[in-house]
């Protein structure tokens, strides 16, 4: 038996002795390695904080102690040794544990994450209840030093310094290099200057020193001048001070013996917060991930020995690598575009852009709300700014859009990848929300392309208006369409992309071509083909056309891949409700399909979009239906 199989749960791994919690982090991290190579995820972040979790794990009881984990896409090696080593080659797979830690997947997550930043806050909020409750258990967050530029974290550290509540905070510097000095001189300070005793004697002594007549005060003022100048010079702990907290560190986050001597050093901070600063490395272990921690940081298939991934389908680009070179294009005409993104350079597309313009390019960290209101500073003096964003990821800076760009109708363009069912991060990053929050906003203009050749086009669009825009487009491969020369796309007109009898399907952004091949289908079946219409602007509506439409057509199927609450097929049913008050008009039935009011589970996005009804088979089969059903006769 291996020791990973010996741990049943976490408390298992305290009864380990250094050299087997050695072993043990040895085996973690190739069990990782293995599975991740199968199912994709998130192999670089979960690979640098492997000894610091079996450390953590030998320390604290997570049964009774409370750790919460920024993102939370590091946490696999704590999935494998809290109780889930057996079920972990299901990783992100439909009906396997998630990606991400989960309160109802398991009792040691402690709560549930997907989104950066909010580590600190919510593991205040468990101290807060601790200590009402009358508690002793630590609780412990773990935030990496990228989630530490998202003002939720500032903000979180702002309320537990002032506060003064004992809380555990880790900070996992594995990119930005807050301080270089990992060595005797920095765990010495580390050591002195968190003890209980060095700390009540500092306060007794500038008490002290306030006490002498005249020059007291003074000499506090020096003495503390003093003392801030050395500890900056020698550790980054100034910064964490500055915030109320105890500064521990940094210490080597690879070696077990140095971090478990460094958490203990944390737990026995009492009189207040603290904060451990560890630095770790993105992929540790694996020299593939080590070299490239970006590229391994979400990755999908690959083949262990060599860390090659798998060959994807065919040559037919994704949606996001369209984007990418379009707005190249678009910059090289327009020396206006400015490309802005989330800390997502890579994932959203504009890397190359930052490449072709480093001028005109800002990656603002995970700071969402500040790249929107950056964005709209730009706007003011005639610039124009793509903010590429993941769809989930916008939700953070709604407040912003409102305020910001739309209240002062700026012409800001949100790009917005990853809209739709992303398949296997699952709920926390599916984009289903998008067309409910945004198309109700005033100024807001939206478009959904159905394919990578109107993406182009859409994206051209978008930049021409003088108002806000935005565009919304999936995860994945296009539909292997010929990318034509870039056209403007009328405001509010929607393209008739199959004519046809009987029923009409309006299919919103990629459900146009599985729309398409469903009405072939239905023809081959019933011998009615269906008419297929996409909108193209989901605002402003096709008003014209669609008024045209339903006086043609008594049987509609609107089909979209996002929330039915607020969506597209809302907005329809809201349009004709107010063009047609108490009944007036022709009877009409009308049958939607898209994403229910849930939050949809993790899994691949074929199958995903089966149970939510969005494939052409479930297109055909609600077609059908409509044409069994009478239409009712007018009242």
């Amino acid at each position: 038996m291996t020791l990973l199989e010996s741990v049943k749960v976490p408390g298992d791994v305290a009864s380990l002795s250094e050299p087997e919690l050695e072993r043990l982090a040895e085996e973690v991290r190739r069990r990782i390695i293995d599975v991740v190579a199968k199912t994709g995820g998130h192999l670089a972040p979960s690979l640098g904080v492997v000894e610091l979790t079996v450390a953590m794990l030998s320390i604290f009881d997570m049964s009774r102690d409370r750790l919460v984990w920024d993102v939370g896409h590091q946490a696999y090696a704590y999935k494998l040794l809290t109780g889930r080593a057996g079920v972990f080659d299901t990783l992100r797979t439909f009906g396997g544990i998630s990606g991400f830690p989960r309160m109802r997947e398991s009792p040691y997550d402690h709560f549930g994450v997907g989104h950066s930043s909010t580590s600190i806050s919510a593991a205040l909020g468990l101290a807060v209840a601790r200590d009402l409750e009358g508690g002793t258990h630590h609780v412990i967050a773990v935030i990496g030093d990228g989630a530490l530029t998202g003002g939720e974290a500032l903000e979180g550290l702002n309320l537990a310094g002032a506060g003064g509540r004992r809380l555990i905070v880790v900070l996992n510097d594995n990119e930005m290099s807050i301080s270089p000095n990992v060595g005797a001189l920095s765990r010495f300070l580390s050591r002195t200057l968190s003890r209980r005793w060095v700390r009540q004697a500092r306060r007794d002594v500038l008490a002290f020193l306030r006490t002498i007549p005249l020059i007291g005060q003074k000499m506090a003022v020096y003495a503390l001048r003093g003392e801030r100048s050395f500890k900056s010079f020698f550790t980054a702990g100034m910064l964490f001070e500055a915030f109320g907290f105890a500064y521990i560190g940094p210490v080597e986050g690879h070696d077990i013996p140095a971090l478990r001597r460094h958490l203990l050093m944390a737990a026995a901070v009492e009189d207040g917060p603290v904060l451990l600063h560890v630095r770790t490395r993105k992929g540790k272990g694996y020299p593939p991930a080590e070299r490239n921690p970006t590229l391994y940081h979400g990755v999908g298939h690959f083949t262990p020995e060599t860390g090659q991934p798998l060959a994807r389908r065919g040559d037919v680009p994704t949606f996001t690598d369209v984007f990418s070179k379009t707005l190249v294009e678009l910059g090289e005409r327009d020396p206006r575009i400015v490309a802005i993104t989330a800390a997502m350079p890579e994932g959203t597309g504009t890397d190359a852009f930052g490449r072709a313009f480093p001028g005109r390019f800002f990656d603002v960290g995970i700071c969402e709300q500040h790249a929107v209101t950056f964005a709209a500073g730009l706007a003011t003096r005639g610039k124009r700014p793509v903010v590429a964003v993941y769809s989930t990821f916008l939700q953070r800076a709604y407040d912003q859009i409102v305020h910001d760009v739309c209240l002062q109708e700026l012409p800001v363009v949100f790009c917005l990848d990853r809209a739709g069912l992303v398949g296997e991060d699952g709920a926390t990053h599916h984009g289903a929300f998008d067309i409910a929050y945004l198309r109700h906003i005033p100024n807001m203009r939206l478009l959904a392309p159905r394919d990578e050749d109107m993406l182009r086009h859409c994206l051209y669009t978008a930049l021409r208006q003088e108002a806000p825009c935005a565009l919304r487009y999936p995860r994945g491969a296009g539909f292997g369409v010929h990318l034509e020369p870039l056209r403007e796309l009328p405001p509010g007109r929607g393209e008739m992309v199959l004519e046809g009898e009987g029923v009409l399907v309006v299919a919103v952004g990629t459900r146009v071509h599985p729309a398409m091949e469903a009405a072939g289908c239905v023809m081959d079946q019933t011998g009615t083909r269906p008419a297929v219409f996409d909108p193209v602007w989901l605002k402003p509506l096709p008003e014209e056309q669609l008024a045209e439409l339903f006086a043609r057509f008594d049987r509609v199927l609107v089909v979209e891949e996002g929330s039915l609450a607020g969506g597209f097929s809302s907005a329809l049913l809201e349009w004709r409700n107010d063009r047609f008050p108490a009944g007036i008009g022709r009877p009409c039935l009308l049958k939607r399909l898209g994403l229910p009011d849930a939050f949809v589970e993790h899994g691949d996005q074929l199958r995903l979009r089966g149970l939510a009804g969005l494939r052409c088979g479930d297109i055909v089969e609600a077609t059908k239906e409509l044409l069994r059903t009478p239409v009712p006769s007018p009242s």
